[in-house]
């Protein structure tokens, strides 16, 4: 069962693209702007919409962890944002300024492309905000691109239809000619792979000027060339289909298409599942949520749907911005761990505990979760809380969070298997097993080439987003 839960008409020209955080939806449009709704309520932030773009705005998308929004316009330039305060972080423009079509985050975040109407890639280094490789890559347009979920290669897809594997030196992997005739639109990685011995095999969807959604396997066994072999064609729309996108556990993809619809599709059996008719013109974005069972779509009717998908991580949009917590209403940051809470949570929880009087020193101070998580009477006197009675108060009541978030009784299969501690952004590796992100990557780090569990060899280094898992311990949070 799909619902809509709300419709936004903010943009004054049709929109681009839809991308979702785990928290945030934005948007972006023809009329140079992208706007940033919580993912809770669809609330425009206070400092949407941004304004940096002096051209239409081709695509938007953020970081994993949400903290950095990337979009790219015909002007050439690409900008990244901070999500939390809407401030420009950096501005980089294409080689020759040529205009952008698209841009891409790795899942790792380590690199992030953007692809130009002259045929070029750039691929940048996200950590020094550099141009790591910029490079030819079609005779045609570059419309799309999708990171794989290990961050090592990625697709792009252009005018003449061609699909093209790269790694992340911009060399070519493999290329499938002519996969969508009269060129392609979209593709998108599904967010996990699978290893089987020497083979890591991952799903890849596409669509275009055809009609067509297709569902591809893509797959490289040890030493061997990648080769792509044609799972599902799917055909239930009836005119070009201009977008796709995975659900977070792979299980679904959507797509958006001319002829005014988003359909749903089974991702393992193609089978379709749904078709939403709400928009009145072309469906030229789709997303769904990482962590909700949430689609956005995006019109040249220029508004923006929300569907939800089932029962959603909440009930309703207003219900999920307060859950239950040992039998005390609490906001909807209480769902993120403490580390995760922004400056304007810590002093939204300042002023439930009735510290009102600490915000402006929280605020001038730059306060978030994870300085709030280390706070100590050295560094509360430090921040000049001269009251010792409330600097008592206010050290019980972090002591007091720590505690309650310190999730003693969570399922096992939500503990880290290294630090055994609940884990915010498990990957799988190659031994099937679930880590924390950080924990695994330093493990592997460390010349470690057997698996933390089994003892045995790790044959690959690939890391997978388990993001099925991710949602799982939202929604139990969101229960205690």
């Amino acid at each position: 069962m799909v619902s809509i839960v709300a419709s936004l008409g903010h943009h004054t020209d049709e929109v681009s693209c839809c991308s979702f955080s785990p928290s945030l939806l934005a948007t972006s449009s023809g009329d140079k702007t992208i706007r940033v709704y919580s993912a809770s309520d669809f609330t425009e932030l206070p400092f949407s919409p941004l304004t940096g773009h002096g051209y239409g705005v081709h695509g938007c998308c953020f970081s994993s962890c949400g903290s950095v929004l990337l979009s790219c316009s015909t002007d050439g330039c690409a900008i990244l944002w901070s999500s939390e305060t809407g401030e420009v972080v950096a501005t980089l423009k294409h080689p020759d300024r040529s205009p952008l079509r698209f841009c891409a985050f790795a899942p790792d975040s380590s690199f992030f492309v953007t692809g130009a109407s002259d045929g070029t890639v750039a691929l940048w280094d996200y950590s020094c905000k550099t141009l790591h490789r910029c490079s030819a890559v079609s005779e045609a347009s570059v419309v799309a691109c999708s990171f794989s979920p290990c961050s090592q290669m990625f697709v792009t897809g252009c005018t003449h239809g061609d699909l093209r594997l790269w790694d992340t030196d911009i060399s070519l992997l493999h290329a499938e000619k002519n996969a969508h005739d009269l060129g392609v639109a979209s593709c998108s990685f599904a967010p996990q792979f699978h290893v089987d011995g020497s083979c890591a095999e991952f799903r890849l969807a596409s669509c275009g000027q055809d009609s067509q959604l297709k569902i591809w396997i893509v797959s490289q066994h040890e030493g061997a060339a990648y080769v792509m072999r044609l799972l599902h064609t799917l055909t239930s729309q009836s005119a070009p289909v201009l977008s796709c996108a995975f659900s977070s556990d792979g299980e679904l993809v959507v797509s958006g298409s001319m002829d005014k619809t988003v359909a749903i599709y089974d991702a393992n059996s193609g089978t379709l599942r749904d078709m939403l008719k709400q928009h009145d013109r072309y469906v030229t974005a789709v997303a769904l949520s990482p962590t909700m069972l949430l689609i956005a779509s995006g019109s040249t009717d220029r508004t923006v749907n929300v569907w939800r998908m089932g029962d959603g991580v909440g009930t309703t949009a207003a219900e999920s911005r307060e859950t239950v917590c040992q039998g005390r209403k609490l906001p909807g940051h209480s769902r993120l761990l403490l580390s995760d809470w922004s400056e304007e949570d810590v002093r939204t929880w300042l002023c439930e505990e009735g510290l009102q009087e600490l915000v402006s020193i929280f605020k001038a101070n730059n306060i978030d979760g994870a300085e709030l998580s280390q706070l100590n009477r050295e560094t509360a006197t430090e921040l000049g809380i001269e009251s010792v009675g409330l600097r008592g108060r206010l050290l019980r009541r972090v002591e007091a969070l720590k505690k309650e978030q310190s999730c003693s009784d969570a399922p096992d299969e939500f503990l880290c298997p290294i630090t055994r501690e609940l884990m915010k952004d498990p990957v799988i590796a190659a031994d099937g097993y679930s880590y924390e992100r950080v924990s695994i990557e330093t493990w592997i780090r460390g010349k470690n080439t057997s698996s933390p569990m089994t003892n045995l060899p790790l044959r690959t280094t690939f890391l997978t987003p388990n993001r099925a898992l991710k949602m799982a311990i939202t929604r139990w949070r969101s229960n205690q």
